[in-house]
């Protein structure tokens, strides 16, 4: 688990700007989703081409997150990741290309990520309940145009507020977290159900996110909040 805490200068910034540290006093659990990125084999596997060993160290805490939240009648959708393509081809090149570059990472990412393939199979610890949701992504974020049918779930749905926690924080979980936003979602960030390669990049996330982008909560202080009855 990442052992971080958001500076007391940010907070004192996030309180100058809207007077308050968090942004809702309640989600109404029929309007709110709870949307788990990118838990699978690819990132969580121990040897995997792009492990973060600290997504296995969430995985008790997304499950006990997902299980109360249900109960709630909060939806459960788990995103993850795959590339289309056909031998060495695929659908996101410049990305393989350029950002992992090397020729046997390239090959093995691609060999992961094949829709089907191992690395997209969620991790094995987690509690996945057959009236979940699924939805593949091929992007970082799961709102980029024609990454993924998330959007469109979400509004067919009636759902208006976000959830988010997964892996990397400062990666996929962000970037869909940042366009949740620009989409006009209300969105909090679970500090203690994310995972990134590094604290240092853990930490960054969380304080950008509070500062520009939505909340940033803890599993318990999640549960208090959702469904809570405000006067």
């Amino acid at each position: 688990m990442h052992k971080v805490e958001i500076a007391q200068d940010i907070i004192d910034r996030v309180l100058a700007r809207r007077g308050r540290v968090h942004l809702f006093d309640s989600l109404d659990p029929e309007k709110t989703a709870l949307v788990i990125v990118d838990m699978q084999n690819t990132f969580v596997e121990p040897g995997a081409p792009a492990e973060v060993p600290i997504a296995r160290d969430v995985v008790p805490a997304i499950n006990e997150l997902a299980t109360k939240l249900r109960k709630r009648g909060v939806t459960v959708i788990w995103v993850n990741h795959a590339n289309n393509g056909r031998g060495h081809k695929t659908d996101w090149r410049g990305f393989f290309d350029h950002i992992v570059g090397d020729p046997k990472k390239i090959e093995k990412m691609i060999e992961y990520t094949k829709p089907g393939a191992h690395g997209t199979k969620l991790w094995r610890a987690l509690d996945v309940k057959d009236d979940d949701l699924r939805v593949t992504k091929n992007r970082y974020s799961a709102f980029t145009t024609g990454a993924s049918s998330l959007e469109r779930l979400l509004r067919s749905l009636g759902i208006e507020a976000l959830i988010l926690a997964g892996t990397k924080t400062n990666v996929c979980v962000e970037s869909t977290g940042r366009d949740a936003m620009a989409l006009d979602y209300k969105v909090v960030l679970v500090s203690d159900c994310c995972a990134a390669a590094t604290d240092k990049e853990h930490l960054a996330t969380l304080e950008t996110f509070i500062m520009q982008f939505g909340d940033v909560m803890t599993k318990d202080e999640v549960l208090e909040m959702v469904g809570r009855k405000v006067n």
